[in-house]
């Protein structure tokens, strides 16, 4: 087994604690839009409490297989002490209030969750050196649908936004994946010959350089409006581009400028990876006479690979993020709901878009990581 810095899980249990404690647990609002009033955690702060403690000392002793596992059950049953006592205590706190009142997580419960999903992590990495963190992630996911099937969660004020609205944020969600999946394509087919031009250290190399870092420097407000300007002149002079679909408000300006930013992580990465194999080796590839072509994707690309998925990894978790900028333009997405909510104050409606965002990004990312780690050699989280 592998055993984590002894220092981890214990630092993660005390700022458990010390958010249970600390930080108010739950909020009671009048309603959606006005700040609530903090409630503390009770017996449930003290049980997640406690059984994070238990699972820090455990993993702080002898490396032993059977510690590390009592550690996961440990912290899982934190997990489970944590989300049974913020449902029920929602469901308590809105006993007898009218209909618009709202009971949400506070910045104890918000901060305790975290903890104890890195504890977890910690305790399955030393139980399970092969892919813990994933396996993990997977169990404190199933407990938190376990806890929303069985309906111990419907109280909390974010489930009862998402009950009025989860047609839109499922339409939402694959929306942005779309809009994230289209700018990575577009990004990879503009990077890929960039890249190529790159290897020739010279003037034009500078000169992509000089390109796809300035549009970095670039605030995402002015380059979104730059770009709604300059399709709407473009689609002035030329009305036949309507016909294909293209406008100047909406899915298109808002996949090329993700797409542009995605495009300095993608040149770099995939120059590094077409450069990164031996000059020996590349003379003699060529003295068997191997042409350009059969170089680059017999010696270059393979040896390349795992600098080549690095950057696509990259660039894959960035554009989910990115597209959340789509929303400026009136794209949709996730990016939607939560300049929607920001615009409304509506703290809930913001956690519906945003948390998402977060969840698809680390799927992207592990997904990506799974699938380099027999080609590479590296081992997921």
């Amino acid at each position: 087994m592998t055993r984590p810095a002894a220092w981890l899980p214990l630092a993660a249990a005390g700022l458990a604690v010390a958010a249970l404690v600390g930080l108010p647990f739950l909020t009671l609002a009048p309603n959606r839009l006005v700040p609530g009033s903090p409630v503390g955690s009770g017996l449930a702060g003290a049980a997640a409490g406690g059984l994070a403690l238990l699972a820090a000392l455990l993993l702080a002793g002898p490396a032993r297989p059977w510690r590390a596992r009592l550690a996961l059950l440990a912290a899982l049953a934190a997990w489970c002490a944590l989300l049974v006592g913020a449902g029920q205590g929602a469901a308590g706190l809105l006993a007898g209030k009218p209909q618009a009142a709202r009971a949400a997580l506070g910045s104890g419960a918000w901060l305790a969750g975290l903890a104890l999903t890195g504890l977890a992590g910690e305790a399955a990495r030393a139980a399970l050196p092969r892919r813990g963190g994933l396996v993990a992630a997977l169990l404190l996911l199933g407990l938190v649908s376990l806890a929303a099937w069985a309906g111990l969660l419907g109280s909390l004020s974010l489930a009862v936004e998402y009950r009025v609205r989860a047609g839109a944020v499922g339409e939402a969600v694959l929306h942005h994946i779309g809009l994230a999946g289209a700018s990575l394509l577009l990004a990879l087919a503009v990077s890929a010959p960039l890249a190529l031009l790159h290897l020739r250290d010279g003037p034009a190399a500078r000169l992509v350089d000089g390109l796809v870092s300035g549009i970095q420097v670039v605030p995402a407000l002015a380059l979104f409006a730059a770009l709604v300007a300059g399709l709407s002149g473009l689609l002035t002079l030329v009305p036949a581009l309507r016909a294909l679909g293209l406008s100047a408000i909406g899915p298109v300006p808002a996949v090329i400028g993700t797409a542009a930013y995605l495009c300095l992580p993608l040149v770099r990465g995939l120059a590094a990876g077409l450069a990164a194999a031996d000059p020996d080796v590349l003379a003699a590839a060529r003295a068997m006479g191997l042409t350009r072509r059969d170089v680059l994707l017999r010696v270059r690309l393979p040896l390349g690979a795992p600098l080549l998925w690095g950057a696509l990894r990259v660039a894959a978790v960035q554009s989910v993020g990115f597209a959340t900028l789509g929303g400026l333009v009136g794209a949709g997405g996730l990016g939607a709901l939560i300049f929607e909510g920001m615009a409304q104050f509506a703290q809930d409606l913001i956690l519906l878009g945003a948390l998402p965002v977060i969840g698809l990004a680390l799927a992207v990312d592990a997904g990506l990581a799974l699938l380099a780690g027999p080609a590479s050699g590296e081992e997921p989280a």
